[in-house]
């Protein structure tokens, strides 16, 4: 297992670094939240790991966080239990002790994947819910032509949809989650028909796959994105995109239930 950075991040990215303004541009969306909620069905007792500054978590469950990273951790408002300074690889709670249990924007940070959905498992005796990105849907969206260095950053990072199934077991689907065109949490694709706001450094460093590539690249990427704007041409070749109420892109919602 590689070592934690010293605000606590366990993954590959550097959330003390990365993370100050993250709630400014990650508002959790609701209609992406009720995929959550109806995955989770009847479970009271919800475990969150990777929970970040709390994203998604329902209000109306008995909620156990796990967070890392300390600068997430400060960042969860004060109505939400503090998370528990732990990583997914090692969960400090006895086998079976939640009805249910979720992860966000997380597994791609993990470590050692199989052990940390492993221990997902041991501790959830119901159903699990991981939002994520399938990598091989990646390439559907237009930044591909802007900053394909991002793209492919996300491709190599995330877990494929079937190791996330075959680790958690049970019964599995993967369902497509419909990202809307207002979308308030803004990873990358949740721009899609509102390309000026990845000009934001701010929007683009909430999303850490850009934290992986050098400034070069982010600065061709606005200049070539700015121009593009301003002259018609990305609205020639996606101003469809602009009246499209929904975007299938690569989110995706991995749910796993034992006792289906």
């Amino acid at each position: 297992m590689s070592q934690r950075r010293a605000d606590g991040s366990a993954g590959d990215a550097d959330y003390g670094a990365i993370g100050g303004v993250y709630t400014d541009y990650r508002k959790p969306d609701p209609r992406i939240g009720q995929y959550i909620l109806d995955a989770l069905g009847d479970a009271r007792t919800v475990l969150n790991v990777g929970a970040g500054a709390g994203a998604y978590e329902p209000e109306d469950r008995e909620v156990t966080a796990v967070e890392p990273s300390a600068s997430m951790r400060a960042q969860r408002p004060a109505d939400l239990p503090p998370a528990v300074d732990a990583v997914a690889e090692k969960l400090p709670f006895p086998d079976r002790a939640f009805e249910g249990a979720m992860s966000t924007f997380s597994v791609h940070q993990w470590n050692d994947l199989w052990t940390g959905l492993k221990e997902l498992r041991r501790v959830t005796r119901g159903p699990i819910a991981i939002l994520t990105c399938d990598p091989a849907l990646l390439r559907r969206f237009w930044l591909l032509d802007y900053a394909p260095e991002v793209i492919e950053t996300e491709a190599r990072r995330y877990p494929s949809v079937d190791d996330i199934a075959d680790g958690l077991g049970g019964h599995t689907s993967i369902v497509g989650v419909p990202i809307p065109i207002d979308c308030t949490d803004g990873f990358n694709e949740a721009y899609y028909a509102r390309p000026e706001r990845l000009l934001d450094p701010g929007a683009r460093l909430s999303c850490s796959a850009w934290s992986f590539v050098d400034d070069r690249v982010h600065h061709r990427f606005a200049a070539e994105l700015q121009h593009d704007l301003d002259d018609g041409t990305w609205d020639r070749r996606y101003g469809r995109l602009r009246e499209q109420e929904t975007f299938d892109g690569s989110l995706v919602l991995v749910v796993s239930d034992p006792a289906s």
